[in-house]
């Protein structure tokens, strides 16, 4: 059974929205040509280990840090909190769960103030902020605006072995559920959770961790991810687009998966939906229905399920890889034809009647 993490008798903070990640990569003008030359991505400020990344809408100092060291992994999952006030809430709720915390005034990163930092109930680096460094806004900076271009950064996804675990954790922390998978044996396989009115700030994919399964920047149209795989393969490297690019039945989301020189993966994202009503429909899909993951029926290549970067403790020191004792959603559904559908129940091509989706929404 499910050890549920307790919930707090303090108040949850109020987080605004995912806000930035802090990835530590082993070769620094790698990263950089890859992120800002090929990508796209705006540079705030950097010196000889850090490199400070942008998105065109963003006016917060930044959205992604590159961080020089020796061990490529992920040193932080920061959301911005409502209030200066919601930093000491967030303080107060690890520490009632019994998470190590550290606190810095001065903020761990250049441009970000008051911060606290903390190992979660599932391991991962969290960081909640409030005050920040306010930098040109691009939106109207046509002049720098690429055929590709990144507009904001949309959510983040992280694998862990017990995905009920971390949904009840992140529902008290006050993320609400927009989309899950799920077997008819009750295995959850995947829940998509959101603080913004998207489909998500962050998701949990069930799998061997805590480790970060990717980081997602948002563009404005399909036709800027289409440009991304033509400018990737001029380059001739289209060996690191690993997946897409494609139509998401989960998130209705157009999207391109590809992976930096270190093998962090980033997922180029567009066109999700609202979901900001207090009484939006969860959407739950059936782990064997083949349109879940990419709408137009294509499979998932195995290393989107088995690949994902390690994540560090507060000394910077890679956490343990817990395995998955669940069923695993590759395993259930990867080359399993007879386990696996578009139509349910052998209905007629065009036939919407048991059409998952529709039915719930």
């Amino acid at each position: 059974m499910t050890n549920f993490v307790p919930t707090p008798t303090v108040p949850a903070p109020d987080i605004v929205r995912c806000a930035y990640m802090e990835i530590v990569v082993t070769d620094l003008a790698k990263s950089r040509a890859f992120y800002v030359d090929v990508l796209g991505l705006h540079v705030t400020e950097e010196d000889e280990n850090n490199i400070y990344l942008r998105s065109l809408e963003e006016f917060i100092h930044h959205n992604l840090v590159l961080r020089k060291g020796p061990i490529a992994a992920v040193a932080a999952f920061a959301y911005r909190v409502k209030s200066p006030a919601e930093v000491d809430a967030a303080e107060a709720y690890y520490q009632e769960l019994g998470c190590r915390t550290e606190r810095r005034k001065e903020g761990f990163t250049k441009g970000v103030g008051d911060s606290v930092r903390v190992e979660d109930p599932l391991g991962f680096p969290y960081e909640f902020f409030y005050d920040v460094e306010h930098v040109e806004r691009l939106t109207q900076r046509y002049d720098l605006y690429s055929a590709g271009e990144l507009v904001r950064l949309d959510h983040f996804n992280q694998v862990t072995p017990d995905v009920p675990r971390g949904r009840k954790y992140l529902e008290d922390l006050g993320f609400r559920v927009s989309e899950d998978i799920q077997d008819s044996d009750g295995v959850t396989y995947a829940v998509w959770m959101h603080r913004k009115q998207t489909v998500h700030d962050t998701a949990l994919t069930g799998g061997n961790g805590p480790r970060m399964h990717h980081i997602a920047f948002a563009t404005h149209e399909k036709h800027n991810i289409i440009q991304i795989c033509d400018k990737m393969g001029a380059l001739r490297i289209s060996d690191r687009i690993e997946r897409g690019p494609g139509r998401h039945g989960v998130s209705n989301a157009f999207y391109l998966y590809i992976l930096d020189p270190d093998g962090h993966r980033i997922e180029i994202y567009t066109q999700d939906y609202y979901t900001g009503d207090p009484d939006n429909p969860v959407v739950t899909w059936d782990v064997h229905d083949n349109q879940r993951r990419d709408w137009w029926g294509n499979p998932v290549v195995p290393s989107w399920y088995t690949e994902a970067s390690l994540v560090l403790d507060l000394d910077g020191k890679p956490q343990p890889v817990v395995v998955r004792e669940e069923k695993s959603e590759m395993a259930v559904t990867v080359g399993a034809d007879g386990f696996s559908y578009t139509r349910k129940d052998g209905a007629p091509e065009g036939d919407r009647t048991g059409f998952k989706l529709g039915a719930q929404l």
